[in-house]
């Protein structure tokens, strides 16, 4: 009997309704198969994502990373694919463990939502993937996954004391070409760009398809974009703007951890003249130095013991100097700003302490002087600080910071997307990490690791001139866009289905 061709339903079925047609990638396998098939897939994405993210992440491996479990869920049942996905982000994200618990000994509920979140957030967005694509919506199940997870990742760092340390963005701060998006769109373009690729070409290989659809136009056009990025960030960096007059500037600093003393005890005070010497010894013309966070530690009443010393040595110089000062009565982490022509120092509190850690009280304003703006290491983990100072005028940051050893590059690495974003100089000083310094497009000028107790020391050169962005102006509008998508695509999709019915 041959199909009436007058009937729409009778040359391919009405995949409109999911149970029409059932994908039949894994039938035939057995329960066996099919679950080994899964498990393995779980296991290469997290693999990729272990390798791929975290403290020192290869850059390449993080676009490839969401692949396998994303090709595997229109294959199976959505329970499935959801714990597939659980579990290949949950593994994928205990190579943060040892520097959550061992290093920075956060309490485990804390060390607990770094491995948790990104496992609940990709248990949202691939079951969402699969649906679509059981839908015949390919377009929209290759946006759902990135807008998902940019949206997740823009709701932790507003929202959360995290900021958007955890963000996939930082992966990419070793490819200049590619991390310039973060000047259009902040980090959030990037880590969509990093899930759209994926999901693209995983919709290009699922096995459920719309009559007449073309899925391979999916992935193309998400390589293209790509290719585009990488090309536009590519004249981006041909095309840089000059970075106006030059100014020589040193870090320094050292290991600090077990080596804090306040500034009454004898090491306090031997700590404090070693710094005097180091920084005594410079190259003349050094116009700035920037020493680490919680260089000294001190109370109120002995703050001058510090402050006098560092005060004279600026004016001695003729160099702006940057000191890290814990004030343990008034339970502030400080950073105080000794101007080259003397005068009264400036001082900032730091805003964001890290979650379990940091029992500080914040503070609340920025400090700004003469195009150079003042804060402290975790307050650059969150994009909405770093752009209020460039909005404010800041060309060049000088950053007292303190790390954990194991992060150093990584969190280095979050302050080079700040820059990028926002087109600033980036000076940042961490004790047990390493010194950085980065130009307005994420270039790294100078770096080294802190090695000992004795002060480390590193001299560059800084422009005085910084970059425009269209996100210093328009702000965390794509990540609105993402927000948006999120919510709209699977919305869409059920709306048509009932439609349909």
């Amino acid at each position: 009997m041959y199909p009436d061709p007058t009937r729409p339903d009778a040359t391919r079925p009405d995949i409109s309704r999911p149970d029409a047609t059932r994908p039949r990638g894994l039938r035939g396998m057995g329960r066996a198969g099919e679950l080994g098939v899964l498990v393995a897939c779980a296991a290469l994405s997290a693999g990729l994502l272990y390798f791929g993210t975290g403290l020192h992440p290869i850059a390449w491996l993080t676009w490839a990373a969401p692949l396998p479990v994303l090709v595997i869920a229109p294959r199976t049942t959505a329970v499935r694919a959801c714990l597939a996905a659980m579990a290949a982000w949950a593994v994928g994200g205990a190579n943060m463990w040892e520097l959550q618990r061992d290093r920075m000994e956060v309490p485990l509920p804390v060390a607990l939502l770094t491995v948790v979140l990104p496992a609940v957030v990709a248990a949202v967005a691939v079951p969402l993937f699969r649906a679509l694509v059981r839908r015949g919506r390919l377009w929209s199940a290759a946006a759902v996954v990135p807008a998902v997870w940019v949206s997740a990742e823009y709701l932790v760092a507003t929202l959360t004391p995290n900021g958007a340390i955890w963000s996939l963005a930082h992966t990419q701060a070793g490819v200049p070409p590619v991390v310039q998006l973060a000047a259009l769109t902040g980090g959030w373009g990037i880590s969509f760009l990093l899930t759209a690729v994926p999901a693209a070409l995983a919709v290009s290989a699922a096995p459920l398809r719309r009559a007449g659809e073309r899925p391979w136009r999916v992935a193309a056009t998400a390589l293209t974009l790509a290719l585009l990025v990488a090309a536009g960030g590519a004249v981006r960096l041909a095309l840089a703007e000059p970075y106006g007059t030059e100014r020589k500037v040193a870090l320094l600093a050292s290991r600090q951890q077990d080596d804090w003393a306040p500034i009454d005890t004898p090491r306090g005070r031997e700590r404090l003249r070693e710094v005097l010497a180091r920084v005594r010894a410079l190259p003349p013309g050094t116009d700035a130095v920037v020493l680490p966070e919680g260089g000294f530690v001190t109370t109120a009443a002995d703050l001058p013991l510090i402050s006098r010393p560092l005060a004279a040595l600026a004016r001695e110089r003729r160099m702006d100097v940057v000191a890290g000062v814990i004030v343990t009565d008034t339970n502030r982490n400080t950073a105080m700003f000794f101007p080259a022509g003397g005068g009264e120092p400036g001082v900032y509190h730091k805003q964001h302490m890290v979650p379990g850690v940091e029992p500080y009280v914040p503070g609340d304003r920025m400090f700004l002087r003469s195009g150079t703006g003042v804060a402290i290491c975790k307050d650059l983990d969150f994009p909405e600080l770093a752009r209020a100072y460039r909005r404010a005028g800041a060309q060049v940051m000088l950053l007292p910071a303190w790390d954990f050893d194991l992060d150093g590059w990584q969190h280095a690495r979050t302050t080079v997307l700040r820059g990028v974003e926002n087109g600033f100089w980036a000076v940042r000083s961490a004790a047990n990490g390493n010194l950085t310094v980065s130009d307005p497009y994420g270039r790294v000028r100078a770096e080294t690791a802190t090695t000992g107790r004795a002060p480390t020391v590193l001299t560059a050169t800084v422009g005085t001139g910084a970059a425009r962005t269209v996100y210093t102006w328009a702000g965390d509008w794509f990540a609105w866009l993402c927000l948006a998508l999120a919510v709209l695509l699977p919305a869409s999709a059920v709306l048509r289905r009932r439609g349909a019915e």
